[in-house]
């Protein structure tokens, strides 16, 4: 039986400003590296991962070209032009690889640069008896349900029940399209999240989990840096 090829998919489209920042957080600095560029290292050097993409905002593509110029990368092949929408940009990816689907997808934020090698190689490892994997870390903080209006709590629901989601999320490339396929004709459809499209969209799949790090942070504040920072040797 032919192996299935591993692609990485680097989601670097986003804006990022929101929270304070002046450039796009996938663009700063980290220790002396771009926070995007340890995202690609980590992949680039995984011994599982066959190929590399990234998914870019249309008007920074001569900015990444110059980043991958500037590296000496051996699996990053291709630049997809990713939408406004995170969800947009995963149906980016998704159509770039239509035509292998029998191969893995392993979609990751730019924005969590220090993904381990051991989450990689376990979500590749899944891979193997899974068509959907997620990675995820335990919630430690208890939970206030409040309703719509965000100022009174209705429900404290069972912390023991949840996880936070982190990237990479992995998929046969079939199921990631075909889930996609249905959402394209939702006209309510809008997600932030790859695991969700397909638990939606096709509720008898089912999505193994991975356990994640904390490590594994996605950057969402300036401070964030800092603490990132402080686990680099």
């Amino acid at each position: 039986m032919k192996k299935c090829a591993n692609i990485a998919v680097i989601m670097a489209a986003g804006k990022g400003l929101r929270a304070g920042f002046s450039i796009p957080k996938q663009y700063q600095d980290l220790k002396g590296r771009m926070v995007l560029e340890r995202a690609v290292d980590a992949f680039d050097s995984h011994p599982g991962i066959d190929q590399v993409a990234i998914v870019v905002d249309p008007g920074e593509k001569d900015r990444i070209n110059e980043i991958i110029a500037g590296n000496s990368w051996k699996k990053v092949t291709r630049i997809v032009e990713g939408g406004v929408q995170r969800f947009q940009s995963s149906q980016a990816a998704v159509k770039a690889f239509a035509d292998r689907p029998n191969d893995n997808l392993l979609l990751h934020d730019a924005a969590r640069p220090l993904v381990s090698e051991r989450i990689i190689g376990d979500v590749l490892e899944a891979l193997k008896r899974y068509v959907a994997v997620g990675v995820a870390v335990p919630v430690t903080d208890t939970l206030f349900f409040t309703g719509p209006r965000n100022d009174q709590i209705l429900r404290v629901p069972d912390r023991n029940f949840f996880q936070r989601a982190q990237t990479p999320q992995g998929f046969r490339i079939s199921i990631l399209s075909k889930a996609y396929k249905y959402a394209s004709n939702d006209p309510g459809f809008s997600a932030t999240d790859d695991c969700g499209v397909v638990k939606r969209y096709l509720p008898r799949e089912k999505i193994f989990i991975v356990q994640g790090e904390e490590k594994n942070l996605k950057i969402t504040y300036p401070g964030d840096l800092d603490i990132l920072a402080h686990w680099i040797d």
